[in-house]
Order: structure tokens, then sequence, then C-alpha cells
């Protein structure tokens, strides 16, 4: 019988006769000897690495896999399918030219559309850069919407992308719907329907959005320094502290902040170029910016370094 040792805290199989020696492996009859004693440690051992077949006319762009891919534990038979290659003598095809064996029927349809619809949750999440975490908890969450049938008649893209926004906001890197909609091929309301509908299916919720959620994205992207973003940050925390923006979005106070701070210091930007970056309307920006405007002394940090003064800020 084979004995285990810990090696950097992993188990080693090793002969209990000569625990020192290295094991040789038959990897015809999947057997680990001891060369010593030649005491078969282990029998039946499956072998991991790839499995490949190479053939002398095998051309170049010819998959050499017998296998399919790695199981995938969100489908039901953990995708152990077969995948039938296309046949090429006379008895591959039937009387009228079809093929017999096709491959329709190693997936079910409920398997099929959960694939398609990872596939694009995988695309949009490529298409803004979300982390891998991301991608598998939208995964997940599109597993149990599809799994309940809550949403019966809303299109898989739909909430697949409603799904990706929540998932995004329990991660704690939200998004707007209007960057989700920017990747997707649904409209903003609809991704706003299934978000609330999902919510309701799942009875599960996520954090109210605050300013600082979007300030430091917002300000990377708009390539301003690290001194206006912390004092477009104090801007827009004082201003829901003294609630001067009472009913305004995080998103739009936030776009007001970033422009009160920018026009106050030497990297000025323009309401356009922020409201391309936050998805915002330049209008709103300006609503947003009048009601914080008059109190804008008291807003920005006391060791702010101003280019411009107070007091000839823009006053729109």
């Amino acid at each position: 019988m084979a004995s285990t040792s810990r090696l950097d805290a992993l188990p080693r199989v090793t002969c209990p006769n000569h625990p020192d020696s290295i094991l040789v492996e038959d990897y015809r009859a999947g057997d680990m000897i001891c060369p010593e004693c030649g005491l078969v440690v282990g029998d039946r051992v499956i072998d991991v690495g790839s499995e490949w077949r190479t053939f002398s006319n095998d051309k170049a762009t010819k998959d050499p896999s017998r296998v399919g891919d790695s199981q995938n534990p969100l489908l039901s038979d953990r995708d152990l399918s077969t995948m039938i290659g296309k046949g090429t003598g006379a008895a591959s095809f039937d009387e009228f030219g079809n093929s017999k064996y096709q491959n329709r029927r190693t997936m079910s349809s409920s398997d099929r559309a959960m694939m398609n619809a990872f596939k694009e949750i995988t695309t949009m999440a490529d298409r803004i850069n979300l982390p891998r975490n991301i991608v598998d908890r939208t995964n997940n969450l599109f597993k149990q919407v599809y799994e309940q049938k809550s949403l019966k008649g809303r299109a898989n893209d739909a909430i697949a992308s409603a799904c990706l926004y929540i998932a995004c906001r329990q991660e704690g890197v939200p998004r707007t719907f209007k960057e989700i909609c920017a990747v997707s091929r649904i409209s903003k309301k609809e991704i706003g329907r299934c978000f609330k509908l999902i919510l309701k299916a799942l009875e599960t919720s996520v954090d109210l959005i605050t300013t600082g959620d979007f300030m430091s994205r917002f300000c990377s992207n708009l390539c301003l320094p690290k001194q206006v973003q912390m004092a477009a940050t104090h801007i827009a925390r004082k201003a829901v502290e003294l609630d001067l923006v009472p009913g305004r979005s995080p998103i739009s106070v936030a776009a007001a902040a970033i422009y009160m701070a920018s026009q106050a210091s030497a990297e000025k930007r323009t309401q356009k170029e922020i409201g391309d970056i936050a998805g915002v309307a330049d209008v709103t920006i300006r609503q947003s910016y009048r009601l914080i405007y008059p109190r804008a002394p008291d807003l920005f940090p006391p060791d702010f370094k101003f280019d411009t003064p107070v007091d000839k800020l823009p006053q729109l």
C-alpha cells in the first residue's frame, strides 16, 4: 500500500519501502512503479494532460484534439458532450446528401441558450475591460434567472446585460446603464426593466451607488491629475453632505464636481468632454453645477491650489 508524505504542504505518493525514490510512470498501463523494488504504487492513474492524435496526412490547420472543452459546472451535463466530425465517405451521408451524424442533439436547447448568453456576456465584458470574476458572477446570475423562468418573454441578451450591470454593482465596480447599453444591442429602458425584475425574482439587492464609485474612472479617462480628482471627490461629497443636490443622480453630481474642480485648476475640461465620458448631457451637468456653485468656497479642500480663483469660476 502506498504511503503519503507532505512536501511543501502538498500530498505526494511514495513507495512505502523506498520513500525517497522517484517513481516511474507507465503511461500505457497507467501505473506508477517504484524503480527500486518494482512495487506498483498506484494503478489506473488518469492522464490529465492534453490528448492529441497526430497522423502524417493531417493538415496544419486541423484540430488535433479528440476531446472536448473543459467541464462547465453551469451547464446541466457539465458540457460533457460529444462533437462528431464531418464525414468524408459515402457512408456518412444519406440518400438525399444530408449528413447522417449531426451535433444538434449533443446539447439540450436550454444549455445551448445559456452557452450563447455566456458568450455574449464575455464579449460585453471584454469591450469594457471587466475582470474574470465579474464574468463568473454574471454567468451565475444568468443561470439562476434562466432556471427560474421568472423572466419569460424577455430576450436573453437583455437579461444578460442586466445581469452584467448587477454583477458590477455587487462587485463594487459599478457601470452606468449607458455604458452597458453601449456594449450591448439592448436599449437602456429594456435593461432597466430587466434589472428591476431580476432583483425581485432573485430576492437580492445591490448597494446604492455614490459619486465616489465613478470619480476615479471618469478622471482617469479625462487624463486629469490626482489633485483635481481629489478635489472633485471632496466637492461631490460635501455637496451631498450639505444637501445641495437633492434628487440628482450621483453620476450627474460627479460630472458637475469634476467640471468645477477642473475649471479651478490648470487642467480645464469642457462640459461636452466630461459629458461624453460620464454619459450625461451638457444641460444635466449645468443644472447640477448651478446647484453647487453658490457654495463653491465651502466645497473645495483647504489645501487645493487654485489656478482660477473661486470668484472667477464660470457661473453658467
